[in-house]
This record gives C-alpha cells, sequence and structure tokens, in this order.
C-alpha cells in the first residue's frame, strides 16, 4: 500500500511535517509561544509540529505546560527542544508563574471520565478558560474548544456553522460551551485577541473514529451505526491550522470549526477497512437522521483546506491494524448521543 506506515516513529514523522504555509507562520512568530495541556492527545505533535518548522529558531521558544502524569511525554518533549514546565494549571499561583509569551495555546480539557466527575469537568473545561485568557491577557490565544456545542443537525446537510445556535447535550458539551463563553468575556474585559476553534475530532492512527471503527471491524465487534456519520480531520491537519491561527485572533474573539469537508458514513468506512482486511463489518442499529457535524467553510475560506485525504488515512488505518500497530487505548466514544463521556 503506498505511503503505508508502519511504526510509531514514521507516523509521528507524517503528522509533525510543516508545510510551507506552516513554516512561514512561524517564522511570522513574535516570540515563544506556551501549549497549556501539552500532554494531550495533540499537545505532543503540535509541540513537534512547531519546533521542526522552526519556533525555537532566534532564541525562542516552545514552552510546553502540564501535569505531565505520563513521564515519557515529557521526557520525548525534552528530547527535541520542547522547554517543560509541570504545572497543575487550575493552581492560580502555578498559572500566575508561568513565562510571559506573546503566544499561547490552550489545549486543556477534560472529557473522559468527564460522566463521572462533573466537578473537575467544569473547573477545567469552563473555570479555567478564563482564567488563561486573564493570565495571557497581552499574547495571541488560540483555544481548542469543541464541535459538541452545536445540536444536531441532518445528515444531508453540511453540519453546524458557528452561526447557528448551540445546544449541547450533556455536561461536557455543556461546559465547553460554559468555558467558551466565559472566556470571551474574560477576553473582551481584558482586551485579549482570541480565536476559538471548535473541534471536530481530530484522527491519526493510535486514536480517533477511524481508529475505533477499523479496530472493531479487525476484532469482530459490532458497530453501531446509529451516530452513523462523522467529520474527520487527520490530526496533522487540524495542528498545521492550529500553528497558522494566531492571525485570526481578534477582539471580539472569532469563533471556527476545524474539521474534515466531508460527512462521512460510518457504515461506508467500515466496509471499506473491511475489504482491506478480509473481515466483514458487523453493525447494529440503524442510522439517525441527524448526528453531529460542523461546516468548515470559514475556516478553509482563510486557510484553505486540509491537505490530507481521508481516504488514505482509512487506508493508513486498515494497514496499521493489520500489522497489529499501537493505540492509546481510549475510545473517542462517538456513537454516544447523550453526551456522556
Amino acid at each position: 500500500m503506498a505511503g503505508e506506515l508502519n511504526t510509531e516513529q514514521q507516523l509521528i514523522e507524517r503528522m509533525t511535517a510543516p508545510s510551507a504555509a506552516v513554516r512561514d507562520a512561524v517564522s511570522r512568530y513574535e516570540g515563544d509561544v506556551v501549549i497549556l495541556g501539552v500532554g494531550g492527545k495533540m499537545g505532543p505533535t503540535l509541540a513537534e509540529l512547531l519546533v521542526r518548522a522552526g519556533a525555537t529558531q532566534g532564541g525562542r521558544r516552545v514552552i510546553g505546560v502540564a501535569r505531565f502524569s505520563d513521564k515519557q511525554t515529557r521526557a520525548q518533549l525534552d528530547s527535541i527542544g520542547v522547554t517543560t514546565i509541570k504545572a497543575d494549571l487550575l493552581d492560580d499561583t502555578a498559572l500566575r508563574d508561568l513565562p510571559d509569551a506573546p503566544h499561547m495555546f490552550l489545549l486543556a480539557g477534560f472529557k473522559f471520565g468527564s460522566a463521572g466527575n462533573p466537578s473537575m469537568t467544569w473547573a477545567m473545561n469552563s473555570l479555567l478558560p478564563a482564567r488563561a485568557v486573564e493570565r495571557y491577557r497581552e499574547a495571541q490565544i488560540s483555544y481548542v474548544s469543541s464541535g459538541n456545542v452545536y445540536a444536531f443537525t441532518p445528515i444531508t446537510s453540511r453540519g453546524a456553522n458557528e452561526s447557528d445556535s448551540t445546544e449541547p447535550v450533556g455536561e461536557y458539551a455543556q461546559s465547553r460551551l460554559g468555558g467558551e463563553r466565559i472566556a470571551d468575556h474574560a477576553a473582551r474585559s481584558a482586551g485579549a485577541r482570541l480565536c476559538t476553534m471548535r473541534l471536530f475530532y481530530a484522527t491519526e492512527l493510535r486514536y480517533g473514529i477511524i481508529h475505533d471503527i477499523a479496530w472493531r471491524v479487525w476484532t469482530g465487534e459490532p458497530i453501531d451505526v446509529t451516530m452513523g456519520h462523522v467529520n474527520q480531520i487527520w490530526q496533522g491537519d487540524a495542528n498545521a491550522y492550529l500553528a497558522r491561527s494566531f492571525p485570526l485572533c481578534t477582539n471580539p474573539q472569532t469563533t471556527l470549526n476545524m474539521t474534515g469537508e466531508s460527512v462521512l458514513s460510518v457504515r461506508d468506512i467500515a466496509e471499506r477497512i473491511g475489504v482491506i482486511v478480509g473481515r466483514d463489518p458487523e453493525f447494529i442499529g440503524q442510522e439517525a437522521e441527524r448526528a453531529l457535524l460542523g461546516d468548515t467553510t470559514a475556516l478553509t475560506d482563510r486557510l484553505g483546506p486540509p491537505e490530507t485525504p481521508i481516504d488514505d488515512v482509512i487506508d493508513w488505518m486498515a494497514h496499521w491494524v493489520q500489522i497489529g500497530g499501537g493505540s492509546h487505548g481510549k475510545p473517542t466514544k462517538y456513537e454516544s448521543r447523550t453526551g456522556d463521556f
């Protein structure tokens, strides 16, 4: 299979290779960049993308902040030139004592286990964004929120756009919308420049909806198609958008959906993978007429379409399960229609 990925090193190399547009954007950074929540799913590859694009040249720093419960993640970031800081972002003193920087990414959030820990969910997703905006009021702030803030939309549509109503289902989605609203208030009050990216499921080979579907096909686990349509964006492309997002930071804030351009059928993804791996998917349920979908026209009008075709990602994922590739072991639970994660 052309372009197949066989190791995690190859996977990370693919996700963190900077395009000419990313290199140009990073060359315009005016100093250090801070990534709050660098230890999560996207943070390590975003940090490496920035380093490879030149963000540590000329005495500048990429500063990654997290609790770093996984020591290996911190060691890897240190090894590539990221300046890491271990901190609890909910500690006001720790947040205050972080280095100043003209650019800040806010990736920190709490999703998995949120149904069983609502107080932490609201603290991380609603309280922290406002505090982080206040702390970095002089910076350009790119804040990753969630597409879960929207109501389900017809599967025949392009999905919700930024002017559509927000009807978050469940406490995770509600806390995300709360974070956006309070961060916007903090930015307006402080005069901060803010861009909020509503992300609909970044995917790579160790995590994501395509990952979940592929492993179910491979293991023979039934696939629930009630939430039968989704958006997907390759994580490398999502990181590339973030790297280029600082010029989009404004006051009042700019809000943009970030995802792939296509509405994808879960059934079609599974069947395509099944053909490649030689296994017949098993399905349960029936596709609902509405799903959690996002229209990304506003973002692509500004920064162009994602570079990586999702068909390529599906092919890579089919090969990945056949060779027993690694997994983060964190199901997306994309099929939830109740908002419980």
